[in-house]
């Protein structure tokens, strides 16, 4: 699973829109948008959000084993 299945994964069972998930992360909705469609990966900062908030790996979002 990459980080898109799971940034929609976690969306879902936050029942959180890409409006109040970028609220969260503090990026726009169309950065959110981006990522869900495979236009643009999230930067470090959001990388780095997504752990402290979503408690997600930061290997598991690119599907890095370890």
């Amino acid at each position: 699973m990459y980080y898109i299945d799971i940034i929609r994964q976690v969306m879902q069972e936050q029942g959180l829109s890409q409006e109040a998930f970028a609220a969260i992360l503090g990026v726009n909705q169309t950065t959110v948008s981006q990522w869900l469609r495979g236009n643009k990966k999230p930067g470090y900062d959001s990388i780095l959000l997504l752990y402290q908030k979503f408690d997600i790996e930061p290997n598991l979002l690119f599907g890095i084993d370890k």
